[in-house]
């Protein structure tokens, strides 16, 4: 049996963000590892420049996520203009707790324009475990930190702030699968005899037999792990992508 750490995120916009070109930012319909990490690193209280603790806590991690709302893909249009005198003073572009003045050629290219996708009104519940439970943050660590973040959370975007606690609770159980399957669907989920689900597996791994595939590619390589020192993705994991009926709320 493995214990699991359930979550719920319910919120007006998330942004499950998959690897960005140019200036284009697309969303995919699960959460990303590098995303969970981020959230659970955040609500730890780890810093951005605590690179090999990211890391470790990446490589721990495995997850599983239902969609019991798909909620709408909607794009936000965003522009800003860098040529701007007060967009490179002392006053501008703060990190690590220093100023940081902006520099370089695209401070004087004029306007930049960009694309960010959101997913609106939708709701996911996350089955959470870790390999090595014994290491440090434990399973109790992240309930601790999800419950009391060190810092605000927000999932994908700072704009993405949840509109309830992320906990949800702990079970045991034997697969994550079967995680998504016990835990009862929200209250706002679509109406439905199925539910879209994603976890982590091998290319030639069974699915097990409570889970349906939603196509018959049901085994699909992603790219969704960060390096977290270089900040790109990087590397590939396999997932499966079925269906599964929960019981409601």
């Amino acid at each position: 049996m493995m214990d699991v750490l359930t979550l719920r995120f319910d919120a007006p916009l998330m942004s499950f963000g998959a690897p960005i070109v140019d200036q284009k930012g697309e969303i995919q319909p699960y959460p990303a590892l590098s995303m969970m990490t981020g959230l659970l690193g955040n609500a730890l209280g780890f810093d951005h420049s605590e690179f090999g603790r990211l890391e470790r806590l990446q490589e721990r991690l495995r997850y599983g996520s239902r969609q019991d709302r798909r909620g709408r893909q909607i794009q936000d249009y965003q522009t800003v203009d860098l040529a701007k005198p007060y967009m490179d003073d002392d006053r501008a572009w703060t990190t690590y707790d220093h100023l940081e003045k902006r520099k370089g050629g695209s401070a004087s290219s004029g306007t930049h324009i960009r694309y960010r996708d959101y997913w609106a009104d939708a709701v996911h519940t996350v089955a959470v475990t870790l390999n090595a439970p014994t290491e440090a943050p434990t399973l109790d660590d992240l309930e601790s930190a999800v419950k009391h973040p060190a810092r605000p959370l927000f999932l994908g975007r700072k704009p993405c702030l949840p509109a309830e606690s992320l906990f949800a609770g702990r079970m045991q159980v034997d697969t994550l699968p079967e995680a998504l399957v016990q835990i009862p669907l929200h209250d706002r989920a679509d109406e439905g005899p199925s539910y879209a689900v994603w976890w982590p597996t091998q290319p030639d791994a069974d699915a097990p037999s409570d889970v349906a595939p939603l196509d018959e590619d049901l085994h699909e390589p992603v790219t969704d792990r960060r390096d977290w020192q270089n900040q790109i993705h990087v590397g590939e994991r396999w997932i499966v992508n079925g269906t599964v009926t929960p019981a409601r709320g």
